[in-house]
């Protein structure tokens, strides 16, 4: 199922619009992906399942409050920041990746869909200025560097019933990385949320900021 419906399957209670963003992704990301590639040849057949439904992992984990300020390093194309956009449209979400031709495609679509609280920008994270409640990512590299980028970005102050910091979607096999890492974490599995083969060695790392 490479629609919009199996994002409808994990999450029932979108609205209408939101049914109809999600639809729109899938037209958006083949017409732009054709003119600047930010999503592999293979990959844009499964864009729904290994993209937008991975990206909103996320959401499995946290239901992020209204006013949510969520900052996305390394989104590419604009995951897993632009599926998480449409999902809460009442949290702020700001995308950024070193490559501009990416930030291009992700201005773009959040455009195309109306998508009023995306701010996408080309910068590194080390230069972002500002505090967030949540910094999201899908595995730019390993943890311990991207700790380092990001760690002083992170508002101390909890609103949401999970607590502030970094919510890092990996696969595979993480136990070197995160002893490497040493710090406090919690590793949901994805599988426990959604059925296809693709999400059995998929994983949101939370990365609890003090």
């Amino acid at each position: 199922m490479n629609d919009s419906k199996i994002i409808e399957k994990y999450f029932p209670q979108l609205s209408e619009k939101q049914k109809q963003q999600f639809a729109q992704l899938g037209d958006l990301y083949a017409t732009w992906n054709a003119q600047i590639n930010v999503i592999s040849r293979t990959d844009i057949d499964n864009l729904y399942e290994k993209h937008i439904l991975h990206s909103l992992g996320i959401a499995k984990i946290v239901d992020f409050k209204d006013f949510t300020e969520i900052l996305d390093v390394g989104t590419g194309g604009g995951f897993p920041g632009i599926p998480l956009a449409i999902l809460f449209p009442n949290c702020q979400f700001h995308l950024i990746d070193s490559i501009g031709k990416k930030i291009k495609v992700v201005n773009e679509v959040a455009q195309a869909l109306g998508l009023t609280n995306v701010k996408a920008e080309q910068i590194r994270a080390e230069q972002v200025e500002g505090e967030y409640d949540f910094i999201v990512s899908r595995a730019v590299t390993r943890l311990l560097p991207f700790y380092g980028w990001v760690k002083n970005k992170i508002n101390i102050n909890n609103y949401n019933k999970l607590q502030n910091g970094i919510l890092y979607l990996k696969g595979g096999d993480l136990k070197e990385e995160l002893k490497e890492f040493g710090k406090k974490t919690k590793v949901y599995e994805l599988s426990n949320f959604y059925e296809e083969e693709f999400f059995e060695t998929k994983m949101v790392v939370h990365v609890p900021m003090k």
